[in-house]
């Protein structure tokens, strides 16, 4: 039987509902309206794409939406005192930078300039050092995309073995804590890992973000697994020559045949990320005023 496709945007569009409806009351009851600050330094094409959809579906849940443009040239001190404002802002909620930044910048010490009550892309060590030990952090956004998938998959993970194939602190090592806090046995495996489709084949739930196209075939599954494919490239169209497609981690032909449920690329992971984002703009702005936070969209 094929597998059930997850559809990662029908879902993320219920999320952005969800944050709309809180944002709503929110005004409503308590005259708060969370607010997002984005940061994008330099003119990356790839970039200012996606600051524009952060922008715009902000706009539409009806939170306040901050746009701060920096030349390619900008220097670090002035990135941070653009930051320590934003941090002092109460009418911001959410700081983030957009990445990547000009080479003469360090991501992590950007990163780390953020307030962590404001860090809703969940980047610093201190948000990482938060979700590893229990703590109510903002959580990376993609992992948390994922984890809500699940969890509408799913209704109880408790003891299911997970496998997150990647161990990168943006992705593999946060969704491998949080599939921890739903009581999986979790492994986290890699390129480098030993008989890795034997890893796999193991997994009630398999997590791939590595970055190699079609890495993992349907010979890697275990029958009726769940199958969350964060990888994503970029390669020529078989079809249409001179243009290109995106495909994920997974061979998806191969592995739809097996799973029980699967994310396509794209339209599986991908949408959930600036939902997500939203939604951890929603809980910074509850939390910084000791608001009641909506159910279901965190960790």
């Amino acid at each position: 039987m094929a597998a059930v496709i997850i559809d990662g945007k029908a879902f993320a569009a219920k999320v952005r509902g969800k944050v709309a409806d809180h944002v709503a009351f929110l005004k409503a009851e308590h005259g708060v309206t969370p607010g997002l600050a984005v940061i994008l330094v330099g003119e990356d094409p790839a970039s200012k794409v996606y600051v524009h959809h952060k922008h715009k579906q902000t706009v539409d849940v009806g939170m306040n939406s901050f746009e701060h443009r920096m030349s390619a040239n900008a220097s670090e001190a002035g990135i941070f005192a653009l930051i320590d404002r934003l941090n002092a802002d109460p009418g911001v909620h959410g700081v983030l930078c957009q990445f990547p930044v000009p080479e003469h910048l360090d991501e992590r010490r950007t990163v780390a300039h953020i307030d962590p009550a404001k860090d809703v892309d969940g980047l610093s060590v201190t948000s990482a050092g938060q979700l590893c030990t229990g703590e109510d952090a903002l959580i990376s956004c993609t992992p948390l995309g994922c984890l809500l998938l699940l969890r509408a998959r799913i209704d109880d993970l408790t003891g299911m073995n997970a496998v997150v194939v990647g161990r990168s602190n943006l992705f593999g090592k946060p969704m491998a804590q949080l599939l921890l806090r739903e009581n999986c046995t979790v492994t986290i495996a890699h390129s480098r890992t030993r008989n890795l489709a034997d890893v796999c084949r193991r997994a009630d739930i398999l997590v791939v973000a590595v970055g190699r196209a079609g890495m993992v075939k349907g010979d890697w599954i275990k029958p009726g697994a769940t199958v969350i494919d964060v990888g994503i490239t970029r390669v020529p169209h078989p079809d249409k020559p001179g243009t290109t497609r995106l495909i994920g981690d997974v061979e998806f032909a191969t592995a739809s045949k097996v799973a029980g449920a699967i994310t396509p690329v794209p339209g599986g992971v991908g949408p959930m990320t600036i939902a997500c984002l939203l939604a951890n703009t929603l809980t910074a702005c509850c939390r910084a005023n000791g608001l009641p936070e909506p159910e279901g969209l965190t960790a």
